[in-house]
């Protein structure tokens, strides 16, 4: 079972390169970033908050993509990825390109988490009907996996309407992954089904009776239930958890790391590595 971290990083924490670097060194195989492209000053929309989350993540935090980039040159074989990107809000186009390239740059190490988001202001602001971001999503990751996939791309929808096109970097492997993060709702598993590969919840409670329908999900859409990954995100760890991650087949474990400078999360990173040393790769 793999174990990777996930921190809210902004202007006024550890730079993105180091805590990647130091990542890598303690035998994590990811480092997953979040995405909120600003927080809108509206009493009716406040940062649902977590524990190791603050306020200024929303407000303060850096643009996922061109902070893993700077990872890319001091790691080797960390998985860099979006934890999520709120797919919805952006030009697929360019969010294809911009994953591609990170992929391109990293000999095939990145990882697509999308979510639909919950802040009904931010999506406003972006112009997207709320109700219908779901709907979005879908056509827009559809839309991504075709200019990643086809020499002349093209995709047509409801949402999304694009003309054969020719558009380069391709992922290393022809798609990068991508992980729905989301309850364990028939809707989301029916959506990894199609368009997803795997399943990103929070926390990672109730797994028990939820990987069951995921899998169920797969094998209604024709797909190898096997191949549906289950990574449990944002988790505080403890042996007890992890251990019951493994015997449910967990792939993988992002745990979660609180933002802050360098000392402060070196030391939680430090604390976390003991649980790679007992449920790392080598070890479950």
């Amino acid at each position: 079972m793999r174990l990777g971290i996930t921190c809210f990083l902004t202007d006024r924490d550890i730079p993105p390169a180091d805590l990647a670097t130091a990542a890598e060194e303690r035998g994590f195989t990811s480092l997953y970033l979040p995405e909120h492209t600003h927080l809108p000053v509206r009493a009716d929309t406040p940062p649902a908050l977590v524990e190791g989350v603050r306020a200024d993540d929303y407000r303060r935090s850096l643009d996922p993509f061109v902070a893993l980039a700077t990872a890319v040159p001091v790691t080797m074989q960390l998985l860099l990825g979006t934890g999520v990107v709120l797919v919805a809000q952006h030009d697929p186009i360019v969010l294809a390109k911009q994953v591609a390239t990170l992929d391109h740059l990293s000999g095939g190490r990145a990882v697509l988490g999308i979510g639909f988001g919950w802040n009904r202001a931010e999506a406003a602001d972006h112009g997207v009907d709320f109700a219908a971001r779901r709907c979005i999503a879908r056509e827009q990751v559809l839309c991504m996996q075709a200019l990643w996939r086809d020499d002349e791309a093209e995709f047509h929808g409801e949402f999304v309407d694009l003309d054969p096109c020719f558009s380069w970097p391709k992922p290393v492997r022809g798609r990068v992954p991508v992980l729905l993060g989301g309850a364990a709702t028939d809707g989301n598993f029916a959506a990894i089904a199609e368009y997803g590969d795997g399943w990103m919840p929070i926390g990672g409670s109730g797994l028990g009776e939820a990987v069951p329908r995921l899998r169920q999900a797969f094998e209604d859409a024709g797909r190898d239930p096997d191949g549906a990954r289950v990574v449990p995100f944002g988790t505080i760890p403890t042996d007890a958890k992890l251990e019951r991650f493994a015997a449910l087949g967990a792939d993988e474990v992002v745990l979660r790391v609180p933002g802050g400078d360098r000392a402060s999360v070196l030391a939680v990173l430090d604390a976390h590595a003991a649980f790679v040393g007992r449920f790392g790769d080598d070890h479950g």
